[in-house]
C-alpha cells in the first residue's frame, strides 16, 4: 500500500489495524561512470515496496535527496545539508505523528545519511514531547540500511570479493539493473581505482576519487545479480520490520 495511491479514508482504516509505516530514504548523487545519479534512491524504495507487500505494511512517498555534500564536486548531485536534513526527518515524523503512526522504519540506500538520520530521531522525540502530541512517547524510529543486511553482504562478497568497495558498488548498481534494465549503462573503467581515503568535502574527494569510485568495479554488476540482493534484502528487512512494529 503505497501513502501517495491512497486517499485519506483508506490510511485512516489502515491506521485501526497498524500504526507502523515504511519510510525510503536515498540521495542524488554521482556513482561513478556507470551508477545511476539516483542509485541510491532507487534502491531504497524498490525494497521498501517488496517490504511493504510481504508485511502489508504502508510505504511513504521517497525521500530522493540526502546528506552527499562530499559528492558536489560531481555535476548531477542534489545535496541537503545535516541540518536541513534533519529538520525534513522531524517533520515528516511530526506530520505521521499527528494522525497517529508510531512506528516509522526508514530504509536507507546511502551511508551518509545514517548519521544525521539518528541525529534526526533524537530531535524528533524531542520536538513532540513539546508539541504534546497523543502518543508521542510511543513514537518509534529505526533505521534498516539495506546494504548492511547480512545476507546482502555476503552474498557482495561472494560475487566481487574485494572489488566490491565502498561506493558505486557492484552490488548495489547490479540492483539498479534489476530494477530499470533499460537504464543500464556502459563506460571504460580504470583498472586502477582509489580506495581507503577518509571522506572529507567535495574538493578533497573529487581529488582522491576522479572518478566517483571508491575501491568498487561495478563493471561486474548483472541484472540476475541485483534480483538476488533485492530478495535477499526484502527478506531480511522484512523480519527486522515485524520485529520493529511488535516491539515495546
Amino acid at each position: 500500500m503505497l501513502l501517495h495511491l491512497s486517499t485519506w479514508p483508506e490510511v485512516e482504516a489502515y491506521l485501526e489495524t497498524s500504526t507502523g509505516i515504511i519510510l525510503p530514504i536515498g540521495s542524488t548523487e554521482q556513482h561513478g561512470p556507470t551508477g545511476l545519479i539516483g542509485t541510491d534512491a532507487i534502491c531504497a524504495e524498490a525494497i521498501s515496496r517488496g517490504v511493504g507487500e510481504a508485511c502489508n505494511a504502508l510505504v511513504g512517498p521517497t525521500i530522493n535527496v540526502g546528506m552527499a555534500l562530499h559528492h558536489t564536486g560531481f555535476p548531477g548531485t542534489i545535496s541537503l545539508r545535516p541540518s536541513t536534513m534533519i529538520l525534513l526527518v522531524r517533520d515528516y515524523v511530526a506530520g505521521l505523528a499527528k494522525a497517529g503512526f508510531t512506528k516509522f522504519f526508514f530504509i536507507n540506500g546511502h551511508g551518509g545519511n545514517i548519521a544525521t538520520l539518528k541525529a534526526g530521531f533524537s530531535e524528533t522525540y524531542a520536538i513532540l514531547a513539546e508539541l504534546n502530541i497523543t502518543n508521542a512517547d510511543r513514537v518509534r524510529c529505526q533505521v534498516g540500511n539495506w546494504f548492511m543486511c547480512g545476507s546482502v553482504y555476503k552474498l557482495a562478497k561472494e560475487l566481487y570479493g574485494d572489488q566490491e568497495g565502498s561506493h558505486a558498488t557492484p552490488s548495489e548498481v547490479a540492483l539498479t539493473q534489476y530494477v530499470y534494465p533499460e537504464a543500464i549503462k556502459q563506460a571504460p573503467l580504470s583498472a586502477e581505482v582509489a580506495g581507503g581515503h577518509a571522506i572529507y568535502g567535495a574538493a578533497d574527494f573529487r581529488r582522491r576519487y576522479p572518478d566517483g569510485r571508491m575501491g568498487s568495479n561495478p563493471a561486474l554488476a548483472t541484472p540476475e545479480h541485483g534480483k538476488q540482493f533485492y530478495e535477499l534484502a526484502v527478506k531480511e528487512l522484512s523480519n527486522s520490520y515485524l520485529e520493529f512494529l511488535t516491539a515495546e
